[in-house]
């Protein structure tokens, strides 16, 4: 379904919007893929009805709507669309509610539907500073080889400490890391935009550890000034990232870490959480981040309250 093409401009803005505010929020990976493709065929569905606007929205739409989703084939398979399916339609619109409510939508959408089994709430993946602690020491015996050991710290100190994106990580260069002037510089930002990110002297020692004694083990090959390599000497890509920060939760045998199901982008929202609850300002966050507006930058306000309440 995520192949439906929507005619209607303020719908696919809308939908863009929606995944970027779960992506921000935290929310698993299959989450931020999976909700918005089912937001897509409600749009899809509302633009056959000739329902253009979401302001006009009623909650007899939704019904109707999840009634066709009831009578609906399946795609795949002989039968009609499991009840676990035809939830995730459900909390697909319940949380694009949310997302009206919280941008002040003039008429938030109404979902008043009956779960068909009892549904299971995602979690929002973030970390406390004391589980991040236990991921930078599991670096100590997270694989035999000490050259990966450094260089998991390393990839640690570039997504946590650094907050980088995992394509602005494989883009890293030995070059981009200025000492003299504790930056890193991300020349491939997300929509190609750079910028430089502020790193002190702790996470910098971690850095210059890897590239004088853990780098030079992965035997380089052609010269590459690619700063995170692989095995085989050449540049380090998005999948090594994933592979490798799995090793490290599972070494620090915390089942409450294990079942966070962390991402490179867990790390990122994590600090990002974690400046906010240092009161560093959103301003400062959103250059650190590099967000392009400040709107996408205040989501983790309503991430930190949510923390929040869940842990009162």
């Amino acid at each position: 379904m995520k192949k439906l093409k929507l005619e209607n401009a303020s719908y696919s803005v809308l939908l863009s919007n929606y995944k970027e505010w779960l992506d921000i929020l935290g929310y698993a990976e299959t989450t931020v893929y999976n909700l918005p493709n089912h937001l897509r065929e409600f749009f899809y569905w509302l633009e056959c009805q000739k329902r253009t606007d979401i302001n006009h929205i009623t909650a007899q739409d939704v019904t109707n709507y999840y009634k066709v989703l009831k009578e609906r084939s399946n795609q795949r398979i002989d039968g009609a669309l499991s009840k676990s399916y035809l939830n995730k339609h459900q909390q697909a619109l319940k949380k694009f509610r949310e997302y009206l409510i919280q941008h002040n939508a003039k008429t938030p959408l109404r979902v008043h539907l009956k779960s068909e089994t009892q549904p299971t709430e995602e979690r929002i993946n973030i970390l406390t500073q004391s589980e991040i602690k236990e991921l930078f020491a599991a670096c100590n015996y997270s694989n035999k080889r000490q050259c990966i050991r450094i260089r998991d710290k390393a990839l640690l100190t570039i997504f946590y400490s650094c907050g980088l994106r995992r394509n602005e990580a494989v883009h890293l260069d030995i070059k981009d890391v200025l000492f003299d002037k504790q930056r890193i510089y991300v020349r491939k930002g997300k929509n190609y935009k750079e910028r430089f990110v502020p790193i002190n002297k702790y996470n910098l020692s971690i850095l210059e550890e890897y590239i004088y004694d853990g780098r030079p083990d992965f035997n380089i090959k052609n010269n590459t000034e690619a700063l995170l390599l692989n095995q085989h000497g050449t540049r380090l890509q998005g999948m090594s990232f994933a592979n490798r920060l799995q090793a490290i939760v599972a070494a620090t045998e915390n089942k409450i870490i294990i079942e966070k199901y962390i991402t490179p982008h867990t790390l990122r929202h994590s600090i990002a959480t974690h400046l906010l609850q240092k009161e560093v300002p959103l301003e400062s966050i959103k250059h650190f981040l590099g967000h392009s507006s400040l709107e996408s930058t205040q989501i983790y306000t309503h991430l930190l309250k949510t923390i929040t309440n869940e842990n009162r």
